[in-house]
């Protein structure tokens, strides 16, 4: 079987919300790429609904970018505790962290969700930004570690 990082982490040892990089890879020609896990709710005791899911992914694959140079992609955790984020070069979960509180400030102070036509995403019926204020509110009142095993909290 191939060896897929997250699959090694034991999901019932980490302390959620955090943020941790989950890979490095560096390519022959020296470019970086980082993959990190944003995770908001605590494995195998909690589970984003989809709605919520889909809406706080919006916010995040806008907000980010602004946030940090060189993202490539947040995508969702299938598991629905969290996401992933894939960007070029050097971060640190602190800078990650900071960025991420920003982002789920402006999901909180936000009135309408972005890129909700049907042209735009592919299942625009599914969005809840009450179910995504609500979760923004809860990682923020927990505190987003840097460290996935113990409380490191910026």
């Amino acid at each position: 079987m191939a060896k897929v990082e997250s699959f090694s982490l034991d999901h019932n040892k980490v302390i959620a919300p955090y943020v941790r990089l989950a890979g490095k890879e560096e390519h022959e020609k020296g470019a970086v790429i980082e993959k990190y896990d944003l995770r908001f709710l605590q494995p195998n005791k909690d589970a984003l609904p989809t709605s919520a899911v889909h809406t706080l992914e919006h916010f995040l694959a806008i907000h980010m970018r602004v946030e940090i140079e060189g993202l490539i992609d947040i995508s969702p955790m299938g598991c629905r505790t969290g996401f992933y984020m894939v960007a070029w070069n050097d971060h640190s979960p602190e800078e990650i962290a900071e960025a991420l509180k920003k982002v789920l400030n402006i999901i909180i102070e936000a009135d309408v969700i972005e890129a909700t036509t049907a042209i735009e995403c592919g299942n625009y019926k599914d969005h809840s930004l009450f179910s995504a204020k609500e979760y923004a509110k809860q990682v923020l009142n927990d505190g987003i570690s840097i460290e996935p095993f113990e409380r490191k909290v910026i």
